[in-house]
């Protein structure tokens, strides 16, 4: 059978590494895919730089959207990366030229997922994306084929590693997040731009499309709600282990009577469920069944290897004929189901105040959490210093959102708070 020929577009981590994962691994790949996969062309922004694979054999396009139009390229790798410009037209391009796709790209498919469905429908064509959401874990093959007989009422998980591994240091060492934030960077484990890993926005992005992917509907990804992990303490992460729980950035999809839950923010979860246990730079994925019940997926969620391995993955899904719809139904059938705002979020929570130490405190913030129905469960008060800020920390019963919102607004007006509560919700997972 003839070979299926590529065009890559972005010769950084993951491109150069599809690179040399078929260098190393072509025969295998073959025997799998049932024909020989070869890449033809490539395009990047500096031809003259060394990227430590060989590309020779290989025609050059100084402009990407050329691989759309080559007649020696029948897939294109999207592996420039950005929610827009060069790398959506690209796509838009290949997409009206009748080539295949793969893209590693969550923010392009977060922002622009269904027009690229709708797009994809028409032409016939199939987009490949297993490498967009959390690296080597199969999670979209998962959704697309193994779980396709179930109806999904809830998916969460550790979507972003360089969080996962600055909340894991943090504990481990008792370091402060800017501290390991520093660290990190130096590792390479964190851009020098963090902004996107700690602040959420990067688990967000994967969030909107496993949401879509899992409840048949358009991406919604300006309803996910999205808080990062740079205001937790190492202090929220003893007193986190004190109550039984570890601290993790949780992505979080559920149905409910309002529509889908979409939110990113950290997570108190019991030490006794296994997701508490995924540290470092993994990734883990629990999918809610209705007939299989959970199904949790672990692994690396970044690097080379692991995201070159998922890019491969979709190639030869092309290259055995496989022509699945980009989320797992027709665009023109994706169901118009609302999203649901966190107001409606009912749980329990984690509050730690900071307060001047005098009398009367207490009672003030019983006061406040009274007046919104707000039930306490336990009640930490370490250490006396009359006069200066000490710690109070508090866990409540199951309650709304908005109750404890409307809480922490009158808690930050007390003279006695010396700054914003820190609020963690609890998730029984």
């Amino acid at each position: 059978m003839s070979p299926l020929r590529l065009g890559i577009a972005g010769l950084g981590t993951v491109g150069a590494g599809v690179v040399a994962l078929l260098a190393a691994n072509g025969a295998v790949v073959a025997a799998r895919a049932g024909r020989p996969i070869n890449v033809t062309a490539v395009s990047a922004r500096d031809p003259g730089r060394d990227r430590g694979v060989d590309l020779s054999g290989m025609a050059w396009c100084d402009d990407p959207r050329d691989l759309a139009a080559r007649d020696d390229v029948d897939v294109v790798l999207e592996l420039i990366g950005g929610d827009a410009g060069v790398a959506l037209k690209l796509v838009e391009a290949a997409i009206a030229a009748g080539k295949h796709v793969v893209t590693a790209n969550k923010a392009l498919l977060a922002h622009h997922g269904t027009a690229i469905a709708q797009a994809a429908d028409k032409a016939g064509v199939h987009v490949g994306y297993e490498a967009s959401v959390a690296g080597g874990i199969p999670i979209i093959k998962a959704l697309r084929e193994g779980l396709a007989a179930n109806r999904v009422s809830r998916l969460y998980g550790i979507l972003n590693g360089t969080s996962n591994y600055i909340l894991t240091e943090m504990r481990e060492k008792g370091s402060a997040f800017a501290d390991v934030l520093a660290d990190a960077q130096e590792l390479g484990y964190a851009e020098a731009d963090p902004t996107l890993d700690v602040g959420g926005g990067d688990a967000a992005h994967k969030l909107a499309i496993l949401a879509s992917l899992a409840f048949g509907r358009p991406v919604d990804f300006g309803s996910v709600h999205v808080e990062g992990i740079s205001t937790i303490t190492p202090d929220d992460i003893g007193f986190a282990r004190e109550f039984g729980y570890h601290i993790k950035l949780l992505g979080i999809a559920q149905a409910g009577p309002g529509g889908i839950e979409q939110r990113v923010h950290p997570c108190m979860v019991p030490l006794s469920g296994p997701i508490a246990h995924v540290d470092g730079v993994f990734n883990a994925v629990v999918v809610e069944g209705d007939q299989v019940g959970p199904t949790t997926y672990v692994g690396r969620g970044a690097g080379a290897g692991p995201t070159a391995s998922a890019v491969v993955a979709d190639v030869v899904d092309i290259a055995r004929g496989e022509r699945l719809p980009l989320f797992n139904v027709p665009a023109a059938s994706l169901a118009d189901i609302p999203s649901a705002p966190i107001e409606g979020r009912y749980g329990a929570y984690y509050i730690r105040l900071m307060v001047v130490d005098r009398p009367g405190v207490i009672a003030d913030v019983s006061a406040i959490l009274r007046d919104e129905k707000i039930s306490v469960e336990s009640l930490l008060q370490r250490g006396r210093d009359p006069g200066e800020t000490v710690p109070v920390v508090l866990t409540t019963h199951e309650t709304e959102e908005r109750a404890m919102q409307a809480a922490l607004t009158r808690m930050a007006r007390l003279e006695a708070v010396a700054e914003p509560p820190q609020v963690i919700r609890i998730e029984d997972l």
